[in-house]
Parts: C-alpha cells; structure tokens; sequence
C-alpha cells in the first residue's frame, strides 16, 4: 500500500538514454579515425570529452538511485544497466587512446569495418535502451538485443581473421602485439554492447 502512495522515479531511463546517445557519439568519432587525413588528436580529445559526460550522468543515475524509494524497475538492474552503459563509453575513449599511444597514422581496411561495427552495435543498444520507457513492444526490445549479438559475433570474426593474417604475414612480433592489441579494444567494445543486450534482456524478460 506504501508504495502505491509514493512517488515513483521514472528519469532513470532518460539517464539511460543518455549514457546509450553519447556512446554513439563516441561510436561515430571512433569510425571518423578510420578516414583518410582524419586528425586522430582531435577526434580522442572529443571523444575524451563524451566520456566525462557520460561518468557524471552515472554518478547522478547512481546518486538518484540511493536517494529513490521506489523505482521502475528493479534497483540491482539500475545499477547494472547504468554500469554496462558506461563500460561502453569507457572502452570506446580507450581503444582512440591506443591507437594515439601507438602512434598509428592510418587505419588498415580491417580496422576501419571493425569501427563500423562497433557503429552499428552502439546504434542497436541505443534503440533497445529506448524501448525500456514503454515495454509494450518487447519483441522490438528484444530483436535489437539480438542484433547486438549479431555484430559482436562480426567483429569476433574480424578480430580473428585480422590476427590471424598478421601472424602470417608480419615478422616484425612489436607490430603484431600492437595491432593484436588494437583489434582487441575494438572488439571489447561490442562485448560491452552485448553485457547491455543482456542485462535488457533480463529486465524485458522480468516485466513481460
């Protein structure tokens, strides 16, 4: 009967809107380091900045969640979801820092269709965040779910078939660690997305 009587907390989602937007922003940064003269300097430190953005945001869901009595949906999952959404971002400024700290100058083609990739995995985890607000289509929720798990699976495949073509034609073993080290950034990040796509299925699952 308390609970019916007191307010409910329902801007958890736009916190989670939020977090999902500016990963993709930092998605479409991490894709322009893929074009010809891109200026790598500039695209980290905007990217660097997306990050700071999105670690307040989750310093004020999680504040907002210690404060709040009565939440939409379960509190853990809150606390999940906000810090999967936030690993994303923190991967993405990490694998732009790599590739500065590498000193790369050009992405191979490789590289470049992992940063797509990870584009289009950003892209359906923000459309399945989206969808939390309003669960009534839980079968749109849970089909980019699935689409997210389709793209981790290509970039798995990028990454593999991409070492694997280094350990076979480079023999310079620096040069191997280094892009092996690289590809794994990138693909880390859809393993982010795919965390999400998880925790999303859970809480669909939960209130279907």
């Amino acid at each position: 009967m308390l609970s019916r009587l007191l307010p409910r907390q329902n801007n958890f989602f736009d916190y989670f809107e939020q977090i999902a937007s500016l990963s993709l922003q930092g998605a479409h940064e991490l894709a322009e380091m893929g074009k010809d003269g891109a200026d790598y300097g500039k695209i980290a430190g905007r990217i660097k900045t997306l990050e700071h953005e999105a670690d307040e945001v989750t310093r004020t869901c999680l504040g907002t969640l210690h404060k709040t009595f009565i939440t939409p949906i379960d509190r853990n999952d809150i606390h999940r979801l906000i810090s999967k959404l936030d690993d994303i971002i923190d991967l993405i400024d990490g694998a732009a820092r790599q590739i500065m700290l590498f000193e790369i100058t050009k992405l191979p083609n490789s590289a470049r269709e992992a940063t797509v990739v990870v584009v289009l995995a950003t892209e359906a985890t923000e459309r399945a965040v989206k969808g939390l607000r309003n669960m009534k289509n839980a079968s749109n929720i849970l089909g980019e779910c699935i689409r997210i798990k389709e793209h981790e699976n290509a970039a798995d495949r990028i990454k593999a078939s991409s070492v694997a073509q280094l350990f076979h034609e480079e023999t310079n073993a620096i040069v191997v660690m280094k892009w092996n080290q690289v590809y794994q950034a990138l693909e880390s990040i859809t393993d982010a997305c795919e965390d999400v796509a998880n925790v999303i299925e859970g809480i669909v699952l939960e209130h279907a």
